[in-house]
């Protein structure tokens, strides 16, 4: 496994990280032990890098990776945790808060699920409107003192909050959706990332299975499923945007690669400082997806893959409405 490192002084990390998310939430339900052994095979294939959060799944996602790191090397492992989000029994979101005594709290009890004494980056999921940046990562930098965290990361903001934040203390990495079809990040964040020295863990590098080469009109969601809400799935947006993975289905086809394999080379492709995140819940995907460190992409093949899914092409938002409206990243970008 190759790997890259988060930041001039940040973590080494393996070049594909594995995204816990889906395993507890928003993708429908998922099997526990199904789960567990694809976090197994992902750590015995050489990745290290594990994302969660601690309100995937209320909890449930921070109690799933201690239970597959039990018979694990924790300092083999680095592991970054989102916090912020609020919710309620049911399951609903009903605010966020990254106060700093709410950024201890959180931590207090991230720690205690995943069975840990460190956090290998910690970051707030969203930017809180109604606390300062600076107060947030001010508060995650007296638990990097403390020892409780190593290294901060941030999410789903834009370039000036990146500044401001980086002021206060160093950012080893930026967390936000880039893919072939979500490329908003190239404006303004990316090259305020690389002048800074902030690496970007891209999520939704297959924009939550759109792009796997797995999906079809026919395919339906339950109520509890993401994607029976989102913009880019949403009925007269599919076909257009399935359309865009038929053309990029022929030049994977060329490379004897899977659509997914050569959406997620891409990403590889941007830069040493991009480490995508992998979403896989099913050993079968995370075979699949780790066959795209073995896709060489030449300038010709980048021509084809842009030529394929031009950028802006797809239709619809990466979010709802009301959460896109939540994205410091996607104000004045």
């Amino acid at each position: 496994m190759n790997t890259r490192t988060l930041g001039p002084a940040g973590p080494s990390v393996s070049a594909l990280g594995l995204g816990l998310m889906g395993m507890s939430d928003f993708y429908g339900p998922a099997d526990e032990t199904e789960s567990i052994a694809t976090v197994h095979a992902a750590l015995d294939a050489g990745i290290t890098l594990l994302d969660t959060g601690d309100f995937y799944g209320s909890g449930h996602n921070e109690l799933l990776a201690s239970a597959a790191l039990k018979s694990r090397d924790r300092d083999q492992v680095r592991l970054s945790v989102k916090f912020g989000a609020l919710r309620d029994p049911a399951g609903g979101f009903i605010g966020f808060d990254a106060r700093p005594v709410a950024v201890k709290n959180s931590l207090a009890q991230t720690l205690r699920r995943l069975g840990t004494d460190h956090v290998d980056i910690y970051r707030p999921a969203r930017l809180d409107p109604a606390v300062p940046i600076e107060d947030t990562v001010g508060a995650i930098a007296e638990m990097v003192q403390a020892g409780y965290v190593r290294h901060i990361g941030l999410s789903e903001v834009g370039a000036d909050t990146l500044r401001r934040a980086h002021a206060v203390h160093p950012i080893a990495d930026l967390q936000i959706e880039y893919s072939l079809i979500s490329r908003g990040v190239e404006e303004s964040i990316l090259p305020t990332a690389r002048e800074l020295g902030i690496a970007i863990t891209a999520y939704g590098v297959l924009s939550r299975g759109l792009i796997s080469g797995h999906w079809s009109k026919e395919r339906s969601t339950a109520g509890s499923d993401f994607r029976s809400h989102s913009p880019r799935f949403a009925e007269g947006n599919l076909g257009t945007n399935l359309a865009l993975v038929d053309a990029l289905r022929g030049v994977a086809e060329a490379k004897g690669a899977t659509v997914a394999q050569v959406a997620i080379a891409w990403v590889l492709s941007r830069g040493t400082d991009v480490v995508p995140l992998v979403g896989a819940r099913r050993r079968d995907r995370l075979t699949e997806s780790l066959g795209a460190l073995e896709v060489e992409l030449t300038a010709a093949d980048l021509a084809a893959v842009e030529g394929a899914v031009p950028r802006d092409a797809a239709v619809g938002d990466r979010y709802d409405a009301g959460q896109m409206a939540m994205l410091d990243s996607e104000r004045g970008r």
